[in-house]
């Protein structure tokens, strides 16, 4: 045994003497190879464009703004960055800005000390863009009136922040003075594009051995485009005294322009009934409020809204509905062209945008389901939300509207 032990000792000792030769400085053109592995960049971008535009989607300013990251392969650290920004044709691009990203970090830190006061600016921001494109006098004057509150809340809101909050943002203020301008040679920085267009957008990574390597990738600069608004809805859950001025039965925004037009009896009233819950519970047996429409199992009453809408946008439309379980029954709800003036023009194909149609089978008697609509606006600047039912009792509630993004 003690001889194999000794054999062992021997191989391991002849393998460290060899390994040893290897590095010696004696051995001409072995050992100290040259490291021949330099870095391989890349980078991440993400969009951070803010426009404005008016009431006629005019482009009041906009700021193309791209945040960039640059990197290298893990097995080499990335030392030394230089950015190139070239036009579609390779030539340097001179008039861009460059902004340091702390420089966005500090800002939303300060809006978050400043909540309070910011939420009210935003609201009087939103306020002074509605007014000079509404055009229903009763609504100005609403408005007008709900700007003048609100600017007195801000006012309110900024005499009373604490001496803590203004020291806090008075050091936010202070870190954003003092930060370095951003550069070319930054591994993270925010590149505003002077305008719209595609660009080369190079990056040069270099190590700390000199090695470098460059990458390049295009980066479309698409215009800007205003925000498409979310159509409002007026009365959407039936409540009374929920129009803009204070007003309103829960029904005045969903009564049809013509009984004997839109009745699908053929005349008579059309005009929905509320459903009042006077005993509410926790949790509450409406979706919102305490009011819900209500349809006669007769099937004579229909609810009838034309919105507005933006050419090209598509939308979803959320309401909830419920029913008796009595007999069979059921709710149909639909999106129609603005051209649509009769309940039987209402059934034409061609009329209807996007319609739905639930049944109480499967349904537990008076409890409220949500549903979803998806349409597209087409060319149209309306469309009219028409609902009827039949077989039982029918209710709807808590209508909603958002752009699909």
């Amino acid at each position: 045994m003690k001889r194999y032990l000794s054999n062992i000792k021997w191989i391991a000792l002849v393998t460290f003497v060899s390994l040893a030769s290897c590095i010696s400085d004696d051995l001409a053109g072995v050992g100290d190879l040259e490291d021949i592995t330099g870095p391989t960049p890349f980078y991440n971008f993400s969009e951070v464009t803010t426009s404005e535009f008016d009431c006629e989607d005019i482009e009041l300013w906009a700021k193309y703004e791209f945040n960039f990251q640059a990197g290298s392969n893990l097995a080499v650290n990335g030392t030394m960055y230089d950015w190139v920004v070239l036009d579609s044709d390779g030539n340097p691009i001179n008039n861009i800005n460059l902004v340091n990203p702390d420089k966005k970090i500090l800002e939303l830190l300060i809006d978050a000390e400043l909540a309070s006061v910011v939420a009210l600016e935003e609201d009087i921001a939103d306020i002074e863009f509605k007014i000079p494109c509404e055009d229903d006098p009763a609504k100005v004057t609403v408005l007008e009136a709900e700007l003048v509150s609100l600017e007195a809340a801000l006012a309110a809101a900024v005499s009373g922040l604490s001496d803590e909050v203004l020291q806090n943002v008075a050091n936010l203020e202070a870190q954003i003075a003092a930060l370095p301008a951003a550069t070319l040679q930054d591994q993270e920085l925010i590149i505003e594009f002077p305008e719209p267009g595609i660009y080369k957008v190079g990056l040069t990574v270099t190590d700390n051995l000199g090695k470098s390597d460059y990458t390049e990738t295009l980066i479309t600069v698409n215009q800007a485009i205003p925000t498409i608004p979310t159509p409002e809805i007026a009365e959407p859950s039936f409540e009374d005294n929920s129009l803009f001025d204070g007003t309103g039965d829960g029904r005045d925004s969903w009564r049809a322009p013509s009984n004997s037009a839109w009745s699908p009896l053929g005349g008579g009233t059309t005009v929905i009934q509320i459903n009042t819950d006077t005993n509410p519970v926790d949790p509450p047996n409406l979706p919102d409020g305490v009011q819900a429409a209500k349809f006669p199992a007769d099937g004579a009453r229909v609810a009838y809204q034309e919105i507005e809408v933006t050419p090209g946008a598509t939308y979803v439309m959320t309401y909830f509905s419920a029913f008796e379980e009595n007999a069979f029954g059921d709710m149909k709800v639909s999106i129609l062209a603005p051209t649509t003036s009769t309940y039987a023009e209402a059934q034409l194909e061609e009329n209807i945008i996007a319609t739905r149609t639930d049944t109480n089978e499967g349904r537990i008697d008076n409890v409220f389901k949500q549903h979803a609509i998806t349409f597209e606006a087409g060319d149209n600047e309306s469309v009219i939300i028409f609902a009827t039912n039949s077989g039982v009792e029918s209710r709807l509630d808590a209508f909603a509207i958002t752009v699909k993004q």
